[in-house]
C-alpha cells in the first residue's frame, strides 16, 4: 500500500481508537494541533503536508464529560474544511459511532431529521466519503448523504465470538424488538453458517410511547436454548433487560447479549450486573467509561474494531472491495 499519498488523523476524544486503527495499518497517526482558547472558542489544523492526500479522519461522535457530541462534530467539521483548505484531494470521515442517528424520522409534528441535518453539515464542509459501523437505521442513513458513504457491520466478530463459547448447545437468536428482526435474522444466518447447524429465532414485543417503553410478549422458543441478544446498541439497557428477564422466564437455559455500541446511559450499569444476563458483549466504539470499573472487567466483553476499520480504509485507498471484506 502506498501510503506517500494517504493521511489518517484522529483528534483528541478518538485517539486511544484512531492509534489502534494505525497500528492495524501499519502507520502512525499524522500531527495536528488542537487548541482551546479562553473564551471556549477551538481550532485544530494538520501539522504537515496533506497536498493532493487522500485524508482519513477518525472521530466517534458520542458525549463525555467534558466534552458534548455538538462539541465533537463541531470540531470534525472544523477539521474536514480545514483540510480541505490545505488542499487534501480527499477527505473520508471515519465515523465508528454516529451522533443523532436516531433520529432519522418524523415521529411527532415538526419533529426534526437530525440524521439528515448531520449529513448536510459533513457535506457542506467538503466531505467526500463516510465510514461507520452499525447504523441505527441504515435506509435512512444511506439515503441522507449524497456523498458515497461505507457501512461496516460487528456481525461477524459477534459470530466468531459465540461461536468459540456455544459448545453443543441449542442457539437462539433474538431480536428485542421487532424493528431489530432484520438484524438479528442476518446473525442468525450468520452464525448457523459458522456452526454448521440451524440456530433458531424469536423477537419480543416492544411499543414506545413518550419515552415509556411497554410490550411483554416474547414469539419464539427459547426453552432450554442458549439465547443470544442481538442489538445496535445500548443505551439505559432497559430493553436489553427486558428481553433477558422475558427469556428466563420462558425457559432459556442462558442469555446473552450482544450491541454494537455501549453507550451505557442512566442506570445502565445495573443492566449490566442483572443476573439474568449471563454475558454482555460491546465493540469499542466508545469507550464503556460509565460504567463501574470492576463492573467492567467481570461482566462485559469488549470486541476490538480497529482491524475491521484498517482492513476498510486500507480497501477504500487501494481501490479493494468492501463487499467482500464484510462477506457479502
Amino acid at each position: 500500500m502506498n501510503l506517500d499519498a494517504m493521511r489518517l488523523f484522529a483528534l483528541s476524544e478518538s485517539r486511544a481508537l484512531g492509534e489502534s486503527i494505525g497500528a492495524a495499518l501499519g502507520m502512525p497517526l499524522n500531527a495536528h494541533e488542537e487548541r482551546d482558547f479562553e473564551d471556549g472558542e477551538h481550532k485544530t489544523r494538520p501539522l504537515e503536508n496533506v497536498r493532493g492526500c487522500e485524508v482519513f479522519m477518525i472521530q466517534s461522535l458520542f458525549s463525555e464529560p467534558g466534552k458534548s457530541v455538538n462539541d465533537k462534530l463541531c470540531r470534525l467539521l472544523f477539521f474536514i474544511g480545514a483540510l480541505k483548505d490545505a488542499s487534501a484531494r480527499s477527505v473520508i470521515a471515519v465515523l465508528p459511532y454516529v451522533g443523532y442517528a436516531r433520529k432519522d424520522r418524523k415521529t411527532k409534528a415538526r419533529d426534526p431529521v437530525t440524521t439528515r441535518y448531520v449529513a448536510q453539515l459533513l457535506e457542506a464542509v467538503g466531505t467526500d466519503r463516510v465510514l461507520t459501523l452499525d447504523v441505527h437505521n441504515l435506509a435512512a442513513f444511506q439515503n441522507a448523504f449524497r456523498c458515497p458513504t461505507d457501512h461496516l457491520e460487528a456481525k461477524n466478530l459477534f459470530v466468531e465470538h459465540f461461536a468459540a463459547r456455544s459448545g453443543d448447545t441449542e442457539v437462539v437468536v433474538v431480536s428485542p424488538d421487532v424493528g431489530g428482526v432484520k438484524r438479528a435474522e442476518l446473525f442468525r444466518e450468520a452464525l448457523s453458517q459458522r456452526l454448521n447447524r440451524p440456530a433458531g429465532s424469536a423477537f419480543m414485543e416492544k411499543q414506545r410511547s413518550a419515552g415509556v417503553v411497554s410490550g411483554e410478549a416474547l414469539v419464539g422458543d427459547v426453552k432450554d436454548k442458549a439465547a443470544i441478544i442481538i442489538d445496535d446498541m445500548i443505551s439505559t439497557g432497559g430493553t436489553i433487560a427486558r428481553t433477558a428477564h422475558a427469556c428466563r422466564k420462558q425457559g432459556a437455559q442462558s442469555v446473552h447479549a450482544a450491541a454494537s455500541h455501549g453507550i451505557f446511559v442512566s442506570k445502565a450499569d445495573q443492566v449490566v450486573a442483572d443476573p439474568a444476563l449471563d454475558s454482555l458483549v460491546v465493540t469499542n466504539t466508545l469507550p464503556p467509561f460509565r460504567l463501574d470499573l470492576e463492573l467492567t472487567r467481570n461482566r462485559l466483553t469488549v470486541l476490538d474494531i480497529a482491524p475491521l476499520f484498517a482492513e476498510a480504509i486500507r480497501r477504500i485507498h487501494t481501490g479493494g472491495s468492501i463487499v467482500e471484506l464484510l462477506g457479502e
